[in-house]
């Protein structure tokens, strides 16, 4: 089991957390968010927190309850704006991402996933020859670009028709092309393209705790993930490969993921942990499990 957090950072930073909430900078803009699992004391005295260029303020009255319909607003002060970009440079990736304020609370990227991208562009450069990267729950296509600019065929799959907007203009801000967009719910994509014989040299998957697909299809991790996985396993080629699975779910012990894992994927020798993200003044931040292997 291993620890990680991304390290490559220049415009990320977590500030502070505490009673349930984060104070993070995303390039020059400090944001205070909800947080349901900070639950320890706060590090920097309020007068810090206050100096927040967005605050979002949920409606849910109990701030440390997991939920997937989370919804608020944000109060902005002055000179903040809606939507602004962030960078993100690793050996030869350089990596340009838009950010906007969403009324979940989100802002277009998770920055533990930092981790990832390195993984994915230092395997991907490694091929000798293109090969296809699946990304599932892709959301706004960071892990897409990153594939893409590594040298990959790229399909990205989302169930949100904005996430897939927001995806396409991270790609063309990058002076990217050819991505295949997939607006569909990810089991249903996985199913056909494994009834297809399709293969793939790359499979990562963030899937959310619950969720809806475009029909109003239910997602359940607990209840899909072992299916999911099965599917990958058989689209996923036997060699030139890589899989990554992530997963922010309270409750859910990377040990959940290994053991799915291991069992549709009995020969992989995967790397398998926790995502946190480094604090600059006070505790650091668990941000879910990850597992990934290379064969």
């Amino acid at each position: 089991m291993n620890l990680i957090h991304p390290s490559s950072w220049k415009d990320y930073e977590l500030i502070d957390s505490g009673d349930g909430q984060k104070l993070e900078r995303f390039g020059k803009f400090i944001l205070n968010r909800p947080e349901p699992q900070a639950i320890w004391n706060k590090t920097l005295p309020e007068k810090e927190w206050d100096y927040a260029s967005a605050v979002f303020n949920r409606e849910q009255k109990d701030k440390y309850r997991f939920s997937d319909d989370v919804k608020g607003g944000w109060t902005l002060s002055k000179g903040m704006p809606e939507t602004w970009g962030v960078a993100y440079q690793y050996n030869q990736l350089k990596l340009n991402l838009r950010l906007a304020l969403t009324s979940f609370g989100h802002v277009g990227i998770f920055p533990e996933q930092g981790s990832n991208w390195n993984f994915i562009f230092d395997t991907v450069s490694s091929w000798n020859k293109p090969g296809r990267v699946l990304n599932l729950f892709a959301y706004t296509g960071a892990a897409s670009v990153v594939a893409r600019a590594a040298g990959a065929e790229v399909t990205h799959v989302d169930a949100s028709r904005p996430g897939l907007n927001w995806a396409n203009q991270n790609m063309q801000l990058n002076n990217l092309k050819d991505i295949r967009w997939v607006y569909e719910d990810a089991l249903k994509f996985v199913k056909r393209e494994a009834k297809r014989g399709n293969k793939y040299n790359g499979i990562i998957m963030d899937p959310p705790p619950y969720g809806r697909g475009p029909e109003g299809e239910k997602w359940t991790l607990q209840e899909k993930l072992n299916e999911l996985v099965y599917l990958a396993s058989q689209l996923l080629e036997p060699s030139h490969s890589f899989f990554i699975l992530s997963m922010y779910a309270v409750g859910l012990s990377s040990l959940v993921g290994l053991n799915v894992v291991k069992t549709h994927f009995p020969k992989a020798e995967p790397e398998c942990g926790e995502f946190f993200l480094k604090s600059k003044t006070g505790c650091d931040l668990p941000m879910g499990t990850f597992l990934r292997f290379v064969r």
